[in-house]
């Protein structure tokens, strides 16, 4: 998607599962500059809260999630696109404290109580509440209205995914340019750390280990030109399951130590899986973590001590599935280990002492690259790349191309249920190929296309797209007719199919948007009418806090300017909007 004209800088948003970052490219000196929240942190955690009076986004949901866990809603990108049926949904379910459930379309809900009422959320309105958390930090940082947007994806999320990535967005009021794979967003974070010239024909490999999920790629980059040869990883392996090991852990010794069962107490859970994380993080840089916990259950304080050894031992399974997608990246890439000049560490949870010894073991003891900052590398590359889209850069940054690959492979189901694949995985993209099929039956008028995703030689076991019939084909007998099925995955990995009866012309086509819990339009128009409603009540509870703090001398002038942000310029697109909303409230009313 093209740059909204006069609609200020372009930005790169890393939208994280558990933490998220924004970074713009500053002409004026010639280098991104990652951007602080209003708390002054460079990463603000992926979470939404629902209050009896207000919504709370960042690290004030986070803050209080220990008291109100149960509408408090973290790990929304784990449920974004998919269905509520699928395996890994029902999986976490089990985790969260937060109520979800199956709604149209076999799509997930999350369901709170706000204000006093039930809500339910998509996971795209939840994610877009983020979306809009790190757009306000952006502007307020910048000084100016802020409209185009770069949002980085895992490698391996399927074309719904990406789809209701960009539906967040939309529900955001963004014009989402582009949407890109996160390693190729810290690849060229990467590159331009190094510098143009003196790292030009290097062979990278990029290992991102984050909050939630694991992605490895391997990129050449030479003459400014990012090529993908490779990818591999697992949207359902990062720091949450590393966390969850331990919660597990640490539950089952209360159980012991006390004879009292923790599972069914949110709250407990939710106060135990924050003093896990803090250990995590501990033991990054101690042999072992020691915690405590006020009145876990039943009034009873509780101690966790856990050694290093101990952590690793919980975890060893996730650690070496990290090694073995290392391995199978470099297999699809045909390469040998030698061939990597540098192995580049990225996302928080690279950080684990075990994490990087098995890597360096795997890489014959060669010393992995910690010269950028792993929280920060993936949104930095897409501020890069939102400069370069619109053309905010110096030309050296202008000319930087980067060339991805489609992750899995995308075909037709034929005959038999057998998977006919047009664009095979690791195909370069944006990328164009057809193929002619035929009728199976004689006289056969229609014929439905059925698309799908994966490695599988039969159709059951891929993951279908999306589907749809082609009518108007004239009575022949079978195989006579020939139909031309055309796949089209564009930069943002969004995957429109058209099929063409060469003899009438008759057409039709889809653009995979609704099979995997996508929304309309109709949706996404109501879920921006919303958001703004939901953005209004929190300004003006705010307002009415800070009002009556102010008048007590709790808050100086100085302090209450800050905490209450102006109001945003607005685009043109906004003003349409918001009269066609007006319109459309009269005509209900008079009607």
């Amino acid at each position: 998607m093209a740059a909204a004209k006069g609609a200020g800088p372009a930005i790169g948003i890393d939208l994280g599962t558990t933490y998220s970052c924004v970074a713009v490219w500053r002409p004026s000196h010639n280098r991104v500059e990652v951007i602080p929240n209003d708390q002054g942190n460079l990463t603000t955690p992926s979470c939404v809260a629902f209050t009896d009076t207000m919504r709370l986004i960042g690290d004030a949901a986070m803050n209080q999630a220990g008291t109100n866990p149960v509408n408090t809603v973290f790990d929304a990108k784990r449920l974004i696109g998919r269905r509520f049926t699928d395996a890994c949904v029902q999986g976490d379910i089990k985790l969260f404290p937060f109520k979800v459930i199956s709604g149209s379309g076999d799509r997930p809900l999350i369901v709170v109580k706000y204000k006093g009422e039930v809500k339910q959320f998509t996971a795209e309105e939840i994610s877009s509440m983020m979306l809009v958390k790190m757009w306000e930090t952006a502007e307020a940082y910048l000084g100016t209205a802020v409209k185009n947007v770069v949002i980085t994806v895992p490698v391996y999320f399927t074309d719904s995914q990406r789809r209701a990535t960009m539906d967040a967005g939309a529900i955001a009021s963004l014009n989402v340019m582009r949407i890109i794979n996160e390693p190729s967003a810290a690849a060229i974070a990467y590159g331009l750390d190094k510098g143009s010239r003196k790292d030009e024909g290097k062979t990278v490999l990029i290992f991102d280990l984050g909050g939630g999920t694991l992605d490895v790629s391997i990129i050449t980059i030479h003459m400014g030109v990012f090529t993908v040869k490779a990818t591999s990883g697992d949207t359902h392996l990062g720091g949450q399951d590393l966390n969850s090991r331990m919660v597990e852990h640490f539950v089952q010794d209360f159980i012991k130590r006390h004879k009292s069962d923790i599972r069914n107490n949110p709250k407990a859970l939710m106060r135990l899986r924050a003093a896990c994380e803090r250990a995590k993080r501990m033991l990054s840089s101690m042999v072992q973590a020691k915690f405590e916990v006020d009145s876990l259950h039943d009034g009873i304080d509780f101690y966790g001590t856990i050694t290093r050894a101990r952590f690793e031992e919980l975890n060893m399974d996730l650690f070496r599935k990290c090694t073995e997608h290392v391995e199978k990246c470099l297999g699809d890439a045909k390469m040998d280990k030698s061939q990597i000049h540098d192995v580049v560490l990225v996302g928080g949870s690279s950080r684990i002492p075990k994490v990087q010894q098995l890597l360096q073991d795997f890489f014959n003891g060669k010393m992995l690259c910690k010269s950028i900052n792993p929280d920060e590398a993936v949104a930095y590359g897409a501020a890069v790349q939102a400069a370069a889209l619109s053309g905010e850069c110096d030309q050296k940054v202008k000319d930087l191309l980067l060339l991805d690959v489609t992750p899995l492979s995308l075909g037709i189901e034929t005959v038999g249920g057998l998977m006919s694949v047009l664009i095979p995985r690791t195909t370069t993209i944006p990328s164009k190929k057809q193929r002619i099929y035929t009728t199976e039956l004689d006289n056969q008028t229609s014929m439905l296309i059925q698309v799908y995703e994966g490695e599988g030689a039969m159709t059951k076991d891929n993951n279908l797209l999306g589907k749809f019939t082609l009518h108007g084909i004239p009575p022949a007998p079978r195989l006579v007719p020939k139909i031309n099925v055309t796949f089209e995955i564009e930069a943002n990995c969004i995957l429109k199919v058209s099929a063409e009866d060469m003899t009438t012309g008759s057409k039709n086509s889809i653009t995979i948007t609704t099979d995997k819990g996508g929304l309309s339009k109709e949706e996404i128009d109501r879920m921006v009418r919303d958001a703004e409603k939901y953005k209004s009540d929190d300004m003006k509870e705010m307002k009415k806090i800070i009002k009556k703090e102010d008048g007590e001398g709790w808050v100086s002038k100085e302090e209450f300017e800050r905490m209450v942000p102006k109001k945003r310029m607005m685009q043109s697109e906004d003003k349409k909007q918001i009269k066609k909303i007006k319109k459309e409230g009269e005509r209900q009313e008079a009607s």
